[in-house]
């Protein structure tokens, strides 16, 4: 079966053209062929369609194969050309082979035409895979693979350029989009679903900015928009189109609908001293503002903003916090819970500090809510349990000579959410061969109420090997009462801000006993936090609170962790 040829056929004689074409077909091709002799009619036919092989003569009246060469390389042609000529010398084939020829055939050998023809489509072909295998890495190296959107290093890029040109009337605009309930979609759908609304989405995406704007994928569910020469009005505008058109998107899935939603932090390039880990920055924390102020929403960072001052304090310290976690500069200290009469057993509780540089302790309020906020308390809590854990399996000997009986540590709500973490503390547990009753575990009511059913199942598995929980902070929150039918503690730590005050404040002093007689009723053990004075201690003891914490009771003291130091 013969194949098809397209052929640009550049030759003045007709008898010369007919033996040609006879080579092709008995060389098993059909020729879909043009025959040209003039170089308007070569022009206007390498412009009007893609050819397969150029064969040309050297000779024509008024131009020559190197006219042609010429024009090949004008308009940027890949099309193999070959000379067939009937007289040509050494020197000109040379030349013609340095200007770009595939190569020369003299009119009375034609013999070499079809092997020439072959070759060069087969380095045709090998050219065109190479060029296309070249755009495919420039445009993965530069291009999200899933959106076709610029990625994360063009955008980068990009931005850098737009910073350089800032000055004077020039300012440019950066909004950093965050999808909201993306993960909502993931995890009912898929993988394959989320993938397709990204898809989806940053085709629409692109309505609202104009050609020069860049919009990339930053990755995951996060997307950069880049505005040059843009106003701030102007960028507020396209931000709140873009907010309108996420909003009105549904995106149907297996005939599910959803809706969703997206946060935009915006910040304005116009100043020459910005740098694009500051802008990034900016944004982020512009970004994080509207997440937190309810969603589906713009924030325009400013500089004198004191929320994005009081959160870029805490992105900093999330740095810090993996630096502690990575080398160990944790450590843990203890306080004291005594029995407030003579029936009660003493407990302790754990807790956390961090080392500074300097060596200065560092009090768990200054980084524990950016701990929280940015989801390391997981991480700090596996710390505190190791570690903790390993104190008490050192200490295994005084523990049972009745030095306290109860050890408690505190668990955050992040925690909680962790499916992971209570098969990690029964492994703790086993590691350190301890008894599950010498354990407690403190939690927040709040975040018992916020993460309920993942705080339930933690709760009643700690419960069912023999520890013990007790209910942190109680009274601060909304529903504590109601919930304590729900949430099988063993003890209330009635919150220090009524403690402090209640030989001053008649209503925290009525909470406080409140707190404790419906403890009682409920069957717990009743403790008092922030116990400062004697005169405080005397008056819990008169309302029947079981047990006292607090610095008038026992200041924190370090934990000798020499231990760690010589088991490691």
């Amino acid at each position: 079966m013969s194949v098809v040829l397209g052929v640009l056929l550049v030759e003045d004689d007709e008898d010369d053209a007919l033996l040609i074409l006879r080579e092709l077909r008995n060389g098993g091709y059909t020729p879909d062929y043009l025959r040209v002799d003039t170089a308007a009619e070569l022009r206007a036919a390498l412009e009007s369609r893609q050819w397969d092989v150029i064969i040309t003569d050297h000779n024509l009246p008024g131009f020559s194969s190197v006219q042609t060469l010429e024009l090949v390389h004008e308009l940027e042609l890949d099309t193999p050309v070959i000379i067939v000529s009937g007289s040509i010398g050494e020197d000109i084939a040379v030349s013609a082979m340095k200007s770009g020829a595939n190569d020369y055939i003299m009119k009375n050998n034609l013999l070499r035409l079809i092997p020439a023809i072959e070759r060069e489509l087969r380095e045709a072909d090998n050219r065109l895979s190479n060029r296309n295998a070249q755009e495919t890495i420039q445009r993965l190296a530069y291009h999200d693979a899933l959106t076709g959107l610029a990625n994360r290093y063009e955008f980068e890029a990009r931005a850098t350029r737009a910073l350089k040109m800032v000055g004077g009337s020039v300012q440019h605009a950066l909004l950093y989009l965050d999808l909201d309930q993306f993960k909502i979609i993931n995890d009912t759908c898929g993988h394959v679903a989320g993938d397709e609304l990204l898809r989806q989405l940053s085709v629409l995406l692109h309505t609202p900015i104009r050609d020069a704007d860049t919009l990339a994928r930053l990755g995951g569910d996060e997307f950069g928009i880049l505005l040059e020469q843009c106003s701030i009005a102007h960028a507020i505008e396209v931000a709140e189109r873009m907010l309108q058109i996420i909003k009105e998107f549904r995106f149907v899935w297996q005939d599910k609908s959803f809706s969703i939603g997206a946060s935009i932090g915006l910040v304005m390039l116009e100043n020459n001293n910005q740098t694009l880990m500051d802008v990034l920055r900016m944004a982020d924390l512009a970004c994080y503002e509207a997440k937190d102020k309810g969603r589906n929403r713009i924030h325009v960072y400013r500089a004198d903003d004191a929320e994005l001052q009081q959160r870029h304090g805490e992105m900093q310290w999330v740095t810090r916090l993996n630096n502690a976690l990575e080398n160990n500069q944790f450590v843990l200290y203890r306080q004291c819970i005594k029995p407030l009469s003579g029936n009660g057993a003493l407990h302790c509780e754990f807790l956390l500090r961090m080392i500074a540089k300097d060596g200065k302790i560092i009090m768990p309020g200054a980084f524990i809510p950016a701990a929280e906020r940015y989801n390391l308390m997981p991480a700090i809590d596996r710390w505190v349990i190791k570690n903790a854990f390993d104190f008490m399996r050192f200490n295994q000997g005084n523990i049972k000579n009745a030095l306290p009986q109860i050890f408690f540590i505190n668990l955050s709500g992040g925690t909680l959410g962790d499916e992971q973490f209570s098969q990690f503390v029964v492994d703790e547990i086993q590691r350190c061969n301890l008894a599950p009753e010498s354990i407690g575990f403190e939690i927040t009511e709040t975040a018992v109420i916020a993460n309920l059913v993942g705080a339930l199942n933690f709760i009643k598995k700690m419960k069912r090997l023999g520890c013990f929980i007790a209910l942190d902070d109680f009274g601060a929150g909304l529903s504590s009462f109601s919930y304590l039918r729900t949430i099988p503690a063993d003890y209330i730590k009635i919150d220090g801000s009524f403690i402090v005050t209640m030989l001053q404040d008649s209503m925290n002093h009525a909470i406080v006993d409140s707190v404790n007689r419906i403890g009682h009723v409920a069957g717990l053990k009743t403790v008092a936090e922030f116990v400062q004075s004697e005169e405080i201690r005397q008056r819990l003891i008169q309302l029947g609170v079981d047990y006292a914490q607090g610095y008038g009771i026992h200041k924190p003291e370090p934990l000798d962790m020499g231990y760690l130091r010589e088991s490691g």
